[in-house]
């Protein structure tokens, strides 16, 4: 077994070992995934909102949100993905939750 250098993922076979299908299949496996931790983060996203709501604070924080964009190209660094995908990634989740907070006030 292989450990993926850029995951914590354990593989049996290299990716270079594995059929299109074998590989089409781990992308599918990725893919829930990364739904599912999509999810997490709305869920938390809107337990944030809710404790704003309740102290009165504003929907935007442009300190907290140019932390988690710093997280997220340091973050991407790390793992040797393109930073500015990730940030443009992060910035689509942020501006999402803002509307989805704005709306349920």
């Amino acid at each position: 077994m292989t450990q993926d250098p850029n995951t914590d993922r354990q593989t049996d076979r290299l990716p270079e070992e594995m059929t299109l299908d074998e590989l089409r299949e781990e992308i599918e496996t990725i893919d829930r995934e990364i739904v599912e931790l999509i999810a997490q983060r709305t869920y938390v996203a809107d337990t944030i909102a809710q404790v704003k709501d309740e102290r009165d604070l504003p929907t935007t924080d442009e300190e907290q949100e140019q932390q988690v964009m710093d997280r997220a190209g340091t973050n991407a660094e790390q793992f040797g993905v393109d930073a500015n995908l990730v940030k443009a990634i992060f910035r689509l989740l942020i501006e999402l939750n803002k509307v989805h907070q704005r709306e349920n006030r």
